[in-house]
């Protein structure tokens, strides 16, 4: 007999863990985080100090994530006060009627110095020239195998991003021209793969999206399905290089199913610091 109960107290148990579990993975996509990172390097100049940006990538606006969702989002980011606001790309899922609601949202952050982005393979799996358009109406500035300098006061910093790895090419020359060792270099490419391709010493900050940290995670350990060639490399967070620090985001919305587990979505803030010794 007491066996008997026993046996029924740990299916039970099983069963309730089992269908919280359940219940908890579509409730984590809408548990948005704001992950901060301190970028300090030699190449900043002193009036890019503090200087503080907002990347965000993978927003996936259709079926399971709202316009709503996305006005939400663009109030949170506009509550932060960056400087500067960076879109890693894939801003639609499913349709391309989406994507005309989503930038009409996107138009409404505000940054001093601009927002800027690339495009995501969905972006050109949902409609290219669609998406251009309507980022442009945004006054949103594309990236894709850009460059441009960011000028603040006497100084300047160099921005630029390349065309997604699926779907486009990837040409630096226009981020490089006229950069040198002492200039602070910041791309922008959908896929973080790129770093693997990354032949210069020139680009000092990568930021990324693509492969929403896994979604599921054995407690943001490892994850089972990655759209990564190199395995958990870059599944997400901070990677340093010997010239270039790699952040990749675990992005804001989902894939079907969507559902996430030990990653939720992020917002990530960046801020710029000169080195201690510089002050």
């Amino acid at each position: 007999m007491k066996l008997k109960k026993f046996t029924a107290f740990t299916f039970m148990g099983i069963f309730l863990l089992f269908t919280l579990l359940t219940v908890y993975i579509f409730i984590e996509p809408f548990l948005l985080v704001n992950k901060e990172d301190t970028i300090i390097d030699p190449d900043l100049p002193p009036a890019f100090d503090n200087f503080k940006i907002v990347f965000i990538s993978d927003i996936h606006h259709g079926p399971y994530f709202s316009r709503s969702r996305v006005k939400q989002l663009v109030s949170r980011i506009n509550d932060i006060e960056p400087d500067l606001i960076l879109l890693g790309g894939d801003y639609v899922h499913r349709h391309p009627r989406y994507i005309k609601s989503c930038f009409e949202e996107l138009a409404k952050l505000q940054a001093d110095y601009g927002v800027w982005g690339v495009l995501g393979n969905h972006d050109h799996w949902e409609g290219k020239k669609l998406s251009l358009a309507y980022m442009d109406s945004a006054g949103i500035e594309v990236l894709d195998n850009a460059g441009f300098w960011i000028v603040n006061n006497e100084d300047s910093i160099r921005l630029g991003g390349v065309g997604d790895m699926w779907e486009d090419r990837q040409d630096l020359t226009e981020l490089l021209d006229k950069v040198n060792s002492d200039h602070f270099v910041i791309l922008i490419s959908h896929n973080p793969d790129f770093a693997e391709y990354l032949h210069t010493d020139l680009v000092d900050l990568m930021l990324c999206g693509h492969t929403h940290g896994g979604q599921i995670t054995f407690f943001n350990l490892w994850a089972p399905i990655l759209p990564s060639e190199f395995g958990q490399k870059y599944r997400s967070g901070r990677i340093e290089t010997s010239s270039t620090t790699i952040i990749v985001s675990n992005g804001v919305g989902t894939i079907t199913p969507p559902v996430r587990f030990c990653c939720p979505p992020q917002i990530n803030i960046i801020t710029l610091k000169i080195p201690s010794y510089r002050q």
